[in-house]
């Protein structure tokens, strides 16, 4: 008979075991690798003086671990990017309590992929209802789980829980050899655009240089980690993650990372982060920041040097991060992406249901009409562009 566990630290839960869980995933990331979880424990970036009690989950047949997932029991809900301040405004109008909440997410990482890690669709579906149950010990209002894979939301549909549809904005490499491919695929105003922005960049004596890895020095980590402040500061917030996360990650997680520096007459002015999984050959942009501001440098070093990284490293998508319709233009299409959700409330859990229905058919014929408006050639346009220039 299969055992539960909950532990308040990954610590409690063997790195390899749960990394071999993680990498038989079918959409795993390394935002779920045991290292980058134990790094934000150790960190003090998600524990309980910040808003995120760990209750790590698990599933055991005997000695085996079968599934597992990181879990928290949340007061508040920021650094999720899966908006539900209006269900606990509500809550609070009508005198109830919509904190503690229980969630399965990665602490401020937006990123899709596999949440329940398991070692086959039974287990997933123990793990899903241990959640339940585990939401209910807990006295949580409700419980979410943010930018599951399929897997995880047929478990969490069977064990109760209600999708809620998302989108985000994508690249897949469509066979482009280089980033000047890339950009003759472009409609001509989306690429004027693209070339005119970069060009503005260069004439501002703006160079790039991209570190990979072990190459990322600790002084490059310090800039990075003064923009990333940076960033915060001008939005009037507090940094999420601490110096010594980034830190975990140069020791723990190196070939995960790169970094792109931008340099103005020998100084550095900006600096941009991407997470890498070598392995899916799938990069993710993750923050960016700047000590001065240079016009259209932020799409330079958050889109533009990334693809052409990308393209030239063989990389088969890079993903842009949450929302953003102004991506596309850049040539990141619009993607779904979902989460699954359970409220304790019964009169509340119908009222969200209702509205996560209504929701999704908007959000479906909103990703609909995107599709209709992408910046890249029609194959008519394309056909004629490459006859003129065989006549040519």
């Amino acid at each position: 008979m299969p055992t539960i566990r909950v532990d308040d630290s990954p610590a409690a839960l063997a790195p390899d075991a749960w990394n071999r869980l993680l990498a038989a995933s079918a959409q795993a990331t390394p935002f779920m690798r045991h290292e980058y979880l134990q790094a934000l424990h150790d960190s003090g970036s998600a524990v309980a003086g910040t808003g995120w009690q760990p209750m790590f989950l698990s599933v055991w047949d005997d000695e085996r671990l079968i599934a597992a997932c990181p879990a928290w029991l949340k007061t508040h809900s920021y650094g999720e990017y899966v908006f539900d301040w209006a269900w606990a405004d509500a809550y609070r109008r009508h005198g109830l309590r919509y904190y503690p909440k229980l969630l399965v997410a990665v602490p401020f990482t937006p990123v899709p992929g596999s949440r329940l890690l398991a070692v086959d669709d039974a287990s997933r579906l123990l793990l899903a209802q241990a959640l339940r149950g585990l939401a209910g010990e807990t006295h949580a209002s409700s419980l979410h789980v943010l930018f599951g894979d399929p897997a995880d939301q047929a478990a969490l549909a069977a064990a109760g829980c209600t999708a809620r549809a998302g989108v985000q904005f994508h690249w897949t490499n469509g066979g482009d050899a280089d980033f000047a491919a890339f950009l003759a695929r472009l409609q001509r105003d989306k690429r004027k655009k693209i070339q005119q922005e970069q060009r503005r960049v260069r004439e501002a004596g703006v160079v790039f240089e991209a570190r990979e890895g072990a190459a990322i020095s600790p002084a490059d980590w310090d800039f990075f980690y003064r923009c990333y402040q940076q960033t915060y500061r001008e939005h009037h917030s507090t940094p999420y993650l601490s110096r010594d996360f980034f830190a975990r990650m140069a020791s723990d997680m190196p070939a995960h990372w790169l970094m792109f520096t931008a340099r103005r007459g020998g100084d550095r002015v900006a600096c941009s982060l991407i997470a890498l999984d070598p392995q899916r050959r799938a990069a993710f942009g993750r923050y960016w920041g700047a000590v001065e501001h240079i016009p259209h440098l932020h799409f330079d070093a958050c889109y533009y040097q990334p693809l052409a990284w990308c393209m030239a490293h063989g990389y088969q998508r890079f993903e842009g991060g949450a929302q953003g319709e102004h991506k596309m233009a850049r040539g990141l299409m619009p993607t779904p992406t979902a989460s699954s959700h359970w409220l304790a409330h019964p009169a509340f859990a119908d009222a969200v249901n209702d509205f996560l229905a209504r929701e999704g058919e908007a959000i479906a014929g909103y990703v609909d009409e995107l599709g209709e408006h992408t910046p890249f050639k029609t194959k008519s346009a394309a056909d004629a562009a490459s006859s003129r220039a065989g006549e040519s």
